[in-house]
């Protein structure tokens, strides 16, 4: 970016340093470098500032792995080897979230083993534990829940979904409680309870036309599941919810810290700034933009008009034909950093005030331990 529209340099080191912030969010939309980057962070708080660092990603394609160098990640932190901070004490550890196992472990804190066990058996709950909408992004709050209140970690760095839209890390979790706990499902608890006739004779007793249309759309099958799902969670009801807003009053604190990641792309850029307004009204603290695989050319004064002109002359008179290919190319290199500079204005413009730190375009992907190293470096430079 330009020194016009930079703002605030963000200072990723203070951040890592500081003992008061315990969690950083890494949010924005897919495909950005949301995962690299909350690693590289991960490991440059363990190495460069001593802390105990755990990093929950959510990426189903296990690029943490890879680039951790891991074979397996899973709802176990697990720590990562070969680290340098033996004089800082540091540590890394490294965890991918299991969302139908999260949601297990959930069920089995709150529930007797045999009602854990009807709940296990029940097809509405493998199906919802799996594949529910909003369910990946409610168990990534419920494990961030888990892992703050162990308070074993120094800092815990998440990698948000990747989800259609980084919006959906707030909004989900709060939709599936209330699905969870509405009352809706309150009404067809009521009949569950009533014992002693069955549920589609109470349903039909209730709600006549109602319930056909309902059987009809859902089918008899999977609402006989659901009863006997919302049955089994009776005693939970209300859990759901009031964990989401433990979790988002631990989002709202001076502990946390949200980082939204972009790339100078027009739509990532654009869902950035979006999000930033949220995390305003949501009253939580956004602490900075980090802007990745952005381009910049090496020689500033040869702008691409300039290189162009200059290429065109030596092909003229006769001059060296690779310096006319290497112009060329710096031409092309100086119009796509013109273009990102102005896409990030979009963003730089309507919030000012939010420090920002660019990060280079790497020359392959970051697939080990000494690559988010140098990405480490570029988010902290000086």
């Amino acid at each position: 970016m330009s020194s016009d529209h930079a703002g605030r340099r963000l200072d990723v080191d203070r951040i890592l340093a500081d003992p008061g912030v315990r969690i950083v969010v890494c949010c924005g939309s897919g495909g950005v470098g949301k995962t690299t980057t909350a690693a590289a962070l991960a490991l440059r708080a363990a190495e460069r500032h001593g802390r105990r660092t755990v990093v929950l990603t959510i990426d189903p394609a296990r690029r943490l792995a890879q680039s951790l160098g891991l074979t397996e990640l899973d709802n176990t932190p697990r720590q990562v080897k070969g680290i340098e901070a033996d004089e800082s004490g540091g540590e890394l550890h490294a965890m991918m979230l299991d969302m139908k196992r999260t949601f297990d472990e959930v069920v089995l804190a709150h529930t007797d083993p045999a009602r854990a066990t009807e709940i296990f058996a029940n097809p509405f709950y493998q199906a919802m534990s799996s594949t529910f909408a909003g369910t990946q992004e409610y168990m990534a709050m419920e494990k961030l829940g888990q892992l703050h209140a162990k308070g074993e970690w120094d800092l815990i760095v998440v990698d948000t979904p990747p989800s259609r839209s980084a919006l959906d890390f707030l909004d989900a979790p709060a939709r599936l409680s209330r699905f969870l706990d509405g009352r809706m499902l309150r009404l067809l608890l009521a009949p569950a309870r009533a014992g002693g006739r069955s549920m589609f004779s109470l349903v039909t007793a209730s709600f006549g036309m109602f319930s056909r249309v309902v059987q009809k759309v859902l089918g008899a099958q999977l609402l006989t599941d659901l009863s006997g799902f919302v049955a089994a969670l009776d005693s939970m009801f209300g859990g759901f919810r009031q964990r989401a807003e433990q979790t988002y009053r631990i989002l709202q604190a001076r502990e946390t810290a949200f980082l939204l990641v972009a790339a100078p792309e027009p739509d990532a850029v654009r869902e950035a700034a979006y999000f930033a307004g949220r995390l305003g009204e949501e009253r939580m603290p956004l602490v900075g933009l980090v802007l990745n695989r952005v381009h910049r050319t090496t020689v500033d004064g040869l702008s691409a008009e300039r290189s162009r002109a200059a290429a065109e002359e030596l092909e003229r008179t006769g001059g060296h034909q690779a310096t006319a290919d290497a112009l060329r190319v710096h031409a092309t290199l100086a119009e796509q950093a013109t273009r990102e500079r102005r896409v990030a204005t979009v963003f730089t413009d309507a919030y000012p005030t939010v420090p920002t730190v660019e990060v280079a375009a790497q020359p392959a992907d970051v697939h080990d331990v000494d690559g988010l190293r140098t990405v480490g470096d570029a988010l902290s430079q000086p």
